[in-house]
């Protein structure tokens, strides 16, 4: 998979542990206790992984397609993909599940490359909602369906851990588009093969 663009060029390696080291001390750690000392090692590598998505242009997941369907042209539907994030006001994770759905028009492309895709989205600083147009608009460019249907569940870490200190909240978001949009019964197709014996 080819990188839509390299690391940062404005900012080593050293200056990003540095800003960990004056995290830490400005949480009232000491940077060079034994305990901490590899920390800003660490947490750089963790940031690479984490938000690695900006490296990545998601629409180059999505341009092989089959067009050996024998016709097939019902819905394709891609349920409880697993994702972490982190939101964008408060650098804490989201964790939770996403769904896609698409009507093909004559073309269908391999199911891992749309879990791919909700990788790459989510592996930034991301706001959910954002995250979900992204992600369907995305699909919706590249492979020209008839429509496409997102639906994001979270959990935010930002309101379970501070704040209002609320567990077991979700959030769910939903983007449609085409037919899943301007069509009821699509829609309500849709919502239906997503859901786990009746329930969510």
């Amino acid at each position: 998979m080819s990188k839509s663009k390299p690391t940062h060029p404005h900012v080593t390696q050293e200056q990003a542990e540095d800003a960990v080291r004056v995290l830490l001390e400005w949480a009232g750690e000491n940077p060079q206790r034994e305990g901490l000392l590899d920390t800003p090692k660490r947490v750089a590598k963790a940031y690479r992984d984490w938000f690695s998505g900006y490296q990545i242009d998601p629409r180059e997941y999505l341009a092989r397609t089959f067009e050996e369907v024998a016709g097939y042209d019902e819905m394709i539907v891609l349920r409880d993909i697993e994702y972490e994030s982190h939101c964008e006001h408060h650098m804490a994770p989201i964790i939770g599940k996403v769904h896609v759905g698409y009507l093909p028009d004559g073309k269908v492309v391999g199911i891992s490359k749309l879990a791919r895709v909700v990788d790459a989205y989510a592996r930034r600083f991301q706001v959910q909602e954002k995250m979900t147009a992204q992600i369907a608009q995305c699909i919706q460019d590249v492979l020209q369906p008839r429509g496409v249907a997102v639906v994001v569940e979270g959990a935010h870490e930002c309101m379970t851990t501070r704040g209002v200190h609320k567990r077991g909240v979700s959030m769910v978001t939903s983007k449609m588009l085409g037919e899943f949009r301007e069509d009821v019964r699509t829609r309500t197709e849709f919502l239906r093969f997503i859901e786990a014996n009746g329930k969510r």
